[in-house]
């Protein structure tokens, strides 16, 4: 009878031992899923992290172009040199007393849809992820001599010249389309003055609010002015992680427009899906 007893305590030891030992490589296995679980959870954390932070960018013009390339389309080349086409950095008019400089960009509008325009290129440094989809807000600051309640030969010179800013996934360029021998750009930035399109919406006009009636429009003096803009369309980063923002007036006056761009502060605001 105690060998009987004897060999039964034995072999209830041996099976608690092996379930013990069992119990263990399952909690083993366990605290190694979870490791897993956790590590890979850190990875997704940390690469949506990477593409959903916003980048914000400034751009003030009293330090210089700091990359931005000016441009002029929706014109016959044969009007080129009666147009006036002027850009570059240049110091502030001194009704603004200010000593800094400002972008400055002017064009008589001959062809009734003259597009004056800045260029910027962002890259990977930039925070700029490839394919990664984003909306673009603006916060634009301009000094505009056009008074408003003016009149003008094909519109007014304020309110007729119409401000846009978006961006695009490759370079806005421009080129000489052999249908209609104009300068045309390679992006849409919409029909007309006033359309708006996937790399350049309506943000606006250039009238700067002083009255024409008191100042006129031969002297009217520039006026500091501030829009801001949420670019109605989300634009796609390249393949190659570039992106391309996109400032312009295209005007539906038929006069001379001068501006001098002061700052551009732009946030992109990456879409995750």
């Amino acid at each position: 009878m105690v060998s009987l007893v004897f060999g039964i305590m034995q072999l209830f030891t041996t099976f608690c031992i092996t379930v013990t030992r069992e119990a263990i490589k399952m909690r083993r296995k366990l605290l190694i899923a979870v490791a897993l679980v956790l590590a890979v959870g850190l990875v997704i954390y940390a690469v949506l992290a990477a593409t959903s932070s916003p980048i914000h960018l400034e751009f003030d013009f009293c330090h210089g172009a700091q990359g931005w390339e000016a441009g002029f389309a929706k014109y016959a080349p044969e009007m080129e040199d009666m147009m006036q086409l002027e850009a570059g950095i240049r110091p502030l008019p001194s009704e603004l007393e200010s000593e800094c400089t400002g972008y400055y960009l002017q064009g008589m509008n001959l062809p009734d849809d003259l597009f004056m325009f800045l260029k910027r290129r962002l890259g990977t440094d930039d925070g700029i992820v490839p394919g990664q989809k984003h909306r673009i807000t603006y916060t634009m600051v301009f000094a505009s001599n056009a008074p408003s309640g003016a009149a003008g030969i094909g519109g007014a010179p304020g309110e007729s010249v119409f401000l846009k800013a978006g961006a695009a996934p490759v370079e806005p360029e421009v080129y000489l389309d052999s249908a209609t021998d104009y300068y045309l750009m390679n992006v849409d930035k919409g029909p007309g003055n006033s359309g708006g399109g996937k790399a350049a919406s309506l943000t606006g006009h250039i009238a700067n609010g002083l009255s024409a009636g008191e100042f006129g429009t031969e002297n009217s003096p520039y006026v500091s002015l501030v829009r801001q803009h949420r670019h109605k369309h989300t634009v796609t980063a390249s393949p190659d992680g570039e992106l391309w923002l996109l400032v312009g007036t295209d005007s539906g006056f038929e006069g001379l427009t001068c501006i001098y761009y002061q700052s551009i502060e732009v946030t992109l605001k990456p879409v995750i899906l």
